[in-house]
């Protein structure tokens, strides 16, 4: 059984405490935090978790942390409001639990992830089949397409469509947090300043480089999206301390931002080197198990998501050209070939 990190609170320069509640939102061990803010309008919870596994029972018992360890006179049908840092299912995923737990409370998302929340059924239709054409453009078998897709659908299933109150635009201000849009990870990704202290969410993690998939898959996705939130975060002043949805919180998010946008830059001219080493043009299936050695189980799908937002980014910017386009012409299932300008 994984041994969580304990609750943590932090204090904002604008008065704000902020609770981090671990919880284990896929098994066997990948820990996700939520945020629980105290002193900026009402009780106010951000992200979920899951919903899958032990993920909801850890989140109660990190809210239920808040009064036994830290004296606060806080219940869970004390959270008036639920904001979600973006609509990916490991901090969504539980909110109808949580809904239910508090007794009904407002939820927030941005616009571009409204849908995910409000017609949840219809996005897993639409996700899957853009996923479906995509893969096979990058030149996934099909012996090898049904298992892929199984993988992508497996922790899905559980979830269903919630009713959303609130929008948070960017640029706007609610009792003292104010609301970045920094997409790239995902299309309505959020993050939420508060005093001196910024929630990034997924956006900027302290070891990881975020997830990036085409935005041929998912609108408002990909390199070029991201690196522009990442400018966006790193022309704020100010930010004393950084907390993200996963692992450890960040005490120079400039620096950080810095070496992010360094590894996407390396990763393109990796991408550009195989290009220019192969004997013929490469699908982004090959590319992928070029760059990405020895992935196994959704990793190979992560993998070739990832590959193929570098790749789009550098056709979209004339470093790339496609080797096939009369093939593609004549087939709508012929797999796109690469070749560098």
């Amino acid at each position: 059984m994984t041994d969580l990190p304990p609750v943590t609170c932090y204090h904002a320069s604008n008065g704000a405490r902020l609770y981090r509640l671990p919880a284990v939102v896929f098994p066997p061990g990948f820990v996700g935090y939520s945020y629980v803010v105290l002193e900026a309008g009402v009780p106010t919870l951000i992200d979920t978790g899951s919903g899958f596994g032990r993920s909801t029972d850890d989140l109660l018992a990190g809210l239920a942390a808040l009064r036994d360890d830290f004296g606060e006179r806080l219940r869970v049908t004390d959270i008036e409001r639920i904001l979600i840092t973006h609509g990916h299912v490991d901090h969504f995923g539980g909110l109808a639990h949580l809904l239910e737990a508090t007794g009904g409370a407002r939820v927030g998302v941005h616009p571009l992830d409204k849908r995910v929340l409000t017609n949840y059924e219809e996005r897993v239709v639409v996700a899957t089949r853009n996923l479906t054409i995509y893969l096979r453009r990058a030149g996934v078998r099909e012996e090898r397409l049904a298992g892929l897709l199984e993988m992508y659908g497996f922790s899905k299933k559980h979830v269903r469509s919630i009713q959303v109150d609130l929008l948070l635009e960017e640029g706007t201000a609610l009792d003292g947090m104010q609301f970045y849009h920094v997409p790239g990870h995902c299309s309505g990704q959020v993050a939420i300043l508060i005093g001196d202290i910024l929630l990034s969410a997924d956006h900027i993690l302290p070891r990881t480089s975020p997830h990036l998939a085409a935005e041929s898959i998912t609108h408002y996705t990909g390199v070029g999206h991201y690196r522009e939130s990442l400018h966006k975060i790193a022309r704020l002043p100010g930010i004393r301390l950084t907390l993200g949805g996963h692992e450890e919180p960040i005490d120079d998010v400039y620096a950080r931002i810095a070496t992010l946008q360094e590894r996407l830059t390396l990763k393109q001219e990796r991408i550009l080197d195989i290009l220019r080493s192969a004997p013929q043009p490469l699908s982004i299936s090959d590319i992928s198990k070029a760059l990405y050695i020895d992935k196994h189980g959704f990793d190979v799908l992560l993998a070739l998501q990832e590959a193929g937002a570098h790749v789009e980014y550098l056709y979209d910017r004339g470093y790339l050209a496609i080797a096939n386009l009369s093939e593609f012409e004549q087939d709508d299932h012929a797999a796109l070939l690469y070749t560098v300008l």
